[in-house]
């Protein structure tokens, strides 16, 4: 029984004994409190992140499996001495794309008895190297069932120890022997790839641009370790997955302005058939709405002017359904965006901010001018029947189920604070109150919570407010996901005079470069400001021009370098990626990716330029400098009362 005698309250009896129902015993309680104290002391994992992925799976899975340069850095440490620099780069490739790079250098004549055995056994030492700052629990949890153990021997049994240099050579012998020798060197380099960064962090943007983000959402559904913060195009998807039909509209509006129509069709199973047969009949050619990629055009190119007339047909839906929410919602402030009452349909001009400007395109058979923002019924019959295909589309739930399970609108980790656009600030810097649907006025953190739980609202409860938001999040003048005062995709259709597409960036961008404001940031989500890091993507960084991506005094680092291939030429580059390591912090820029072909082959490993270590730790960071490890010192101080209350007798533990 319980000791009755006691200091303790209450409620620190209660948690002592839920403590005593899991370590019913003084032997469990004290092998546990060794094992945490020895974790706690391991070398902290390494984090990398990404930004603004675009749907360029193939560019994304190639960085994803190179670790952003982490293996090939591993790889030059081992082999320095022993392979010379082509030898190192094909062993990379082999990591990277093991079944691929296997079959060329088969064809080649390069692959043999005497090749598996050498590149078995320097696999196994990169295994060794890259899982030794884990626990040998962790390791084996990362292992393939059919080759757990013997790769578990290997890991532990060097073969320079005199004692098992035969036990060691025998294993690696008799792999080649049973023919496993390729089916092994896959598992290893699995291995290698999942052991060389510990945890992935995608700062927003998966959709739109490119053709394939259903294939890089797959690749993290499957990734071991991962969180995603929300971009204002992942955003845009999840309201249209909610049932939004503005955001429905928008989604569809980007898929035929990038033609990237196969992740809609094929992938999510929504037909476009009906929305194709209304363009056709209601609208004639318009050029000014081709889709921009033709090269890569999921139908073929004589179907251009159809999939033009579709743009241009959902593209009204959408300015009529934004008016109709805007109306619906004048907290919003996003009265200028109500521009189709603002069109002289006799003489196709409209009247912007008090200037008058031709109009590109005066074709408009939908609109009625006496009440501009009503669809018709066969607009609306159109816009219901794709927003129910969204909202029912089971690959895609799949898809934004996930979103919402491993990602939310902002995230603090391991001193760092993640996020995709802004923190919405005031030209004198200070965060911006913004008045909600709701009545409320907030700002700063409490504002990002509100925008955070608003949109799990819209998904889960589909109340119309929170879908209404939703579309308020992919482009409102407040929204910490857009960052800009207006979109002005109304006019980059129908007006030639570029001065009315200017997008005023929100204060936050010009701020957050300077040590204060990016200081007073970090205070607010209660990181450290002399430590912590503000981790943006959402604006390219423009290397071309020199502009740096780490700001701030280092506290602020920007890593969209333009991954989608559509910002190449305004970047420079194809994207920024970063490394956190135990000894500090690293920044890769990437070439453009030419395909997994041309990288199997030739051994590209896209690093543009040598990698630019811009901040070294004072000392090592161990695993109980992490969020993590301080959890695990939490709960190594819980077993030490636990511990105490044993020996006391406050506590009994199981005889």
């Amino acid at each position: 029984m319980d000791n009755p005698k006691t200091t303790h309250t209450k409620e620190q009896l209660k948690i002592l004994r839920l403590l005593a129902a899991e370590y019913p015993s003084i032997a469990l309680a004290s092998a546990t409190l060794v094992n945490l104290n020895a974790l706690s002391n391991l070398p902290k994992g390494t984090e990398h992140f990404m930004s603004d992925l675009h749907g360029e799976a193939e560019a994304f899975e190639h960085i994803l499996n190179n670790c952003s340069g982490v293996i090939r850095e591993k790889v030059d440490t081992l082999f320095y001495r022993t392979m010379s620099e082509e030898s190192r780069r094909t062993l990379c490739t082999l990591i990277y794309y093991p079944t691929e790079k296997m079959e060329e250098l088969r064809g080649g004549g390069v692959v043999g008895p005497e090749w598996y055995r050498i590149t078995l056994y320097r696999l196994v030492d990169l295994a060794r190297s890259v899982a030794s700052k884990y626990t040998r629990a962790k390791v084996r949890e990362a292992l393939p069932a059919d080759y757990q153990y013997i790769i578990d021997e290997l890991l532990h049994t060097s073969g320079e120890e005199h004692d098992k240099q035969e036990y060691y050579r025998n294993i690696i012998d008799t792999v080649i022997e049973v023919g496993q020798s390729e089916a092994f060197i896959v598992a290893l380099c699995n291995l290698i790839k999942r052991m060389a960064v510990d945890r992935l962090h995608v700062v927003g943007d998966i959709y739109d641009r490119g053709n394939h983000a259903d294939r890089i959402l797959d690749m993290l559904r499957e990734h071991h370790h991962v969180d995603i913060q929300w971009g204002n195009h992942d955003i845009v998807w999840m309201g249209a997955a909610a049932g939004s039909p503005a955001c429905v509209a928008t989604v569809l509006n980007s898929a035929l302005q990038y033609n990237t129509l196969s992740i809609v069709e094929n992938t999510y199973g929504i037909s476009l058939r009906d929305l194709i047969g209304f363009a056709q009949e209601t609208y004639r050619d318009s050029t000014w709405f081709m889709p921009r990629n033709p090269d890569d055009a999921y139908y073929v190119k004589n179907s251009m002017d159809n999939l033009a007339k579709a743009h241009k047909a959902i593209a009204i839906i959408l300015f009529k359904l934004e008016g109709q929410l805007i109306r619906r919602h004048p907290e919003f402030g996003m009265e200028d965006r109500l521009v189709l009452d603002k069109i002289d349909y006799e003489n196709n001009t409209i009247t912007l901010n008090g200037e008058t400007y031709p109009l590109n395109d005066g074709h408009f058979p939908t609109i009625d001018p006496a009440d501009p923002y009503a669809l018709t019924d066969a607009e609306q019959s159109l816009i219901d029947s794709l927003t129910h295909a969204f909202r029912h589309s089971k690959a895609l739930r799949k898809h934004i189920e996930f979103l919402y399970n491993d990602g939310a609108l902002y995230k603090t980790c391991n001193g760092n604070l993640l996020f995709h656009g802004c923190v919405p600030m005031t030209p004198d810097g200070e965060f911006d109150a913004v008045t909600s649907f709701d009545g409320v006025t907030r700002k700063g953190r409490a504002y990002m919570d509100f925008c955070d739980k608003t949109a799990r609202a819209a998904f889960y409860e589909h109340g119309q407010d929170a879908l209404d938001f939703m579309y308020y999040l992919w482009c409102g003048r407040q929204s910490p996901l857009f960052g800009r005062e207006r979109m002005t995709t109304f006019e980059r259709y129908f007006v030639a005079d570029r001065k009315t597409w200017t997008e005023t960036k929100n204060p936050y961008y010009d701020l957050v470069e300077s040590y204060e404001t990016a200081t007073f940031i970090l205070r607010e989500f209660g990181l450290d400001e002399k430590t912590g890091h503000i981790i943006n993507g959402h604006v390219p960084v423009r290397a071309a021009i020199g502009e740096p991506p780490v700001k701030a005094r280092g506290r602020y680092i920007r890593i969209d370098g333009g991954f989608c291939r559509a910002y190449h030429d305004r970047t420079g580059i194809a994207g920024y990626t970063l490394i956190y390591t135990s000894k500090g912090l690293r920044l890769v820029s990437h070439s453009p990716f030419e395909g997994k072909k041309a990288a199997v082959r030739e051994n590209r490993d896209i690093l543009a330029a040598d990698d630019v270590i811009f901040e070294m730790m004072p000392q090592r960071m161990l695993v109980r400098d992490t969020d993590y490890g301080k959890r695990i010192i939490e709960r190594m101080a819980d077993l030490r009362a636990l511990l105490d209350a044993y020996r006391e007798g406050i506590v009994s533990p199981e005889k």
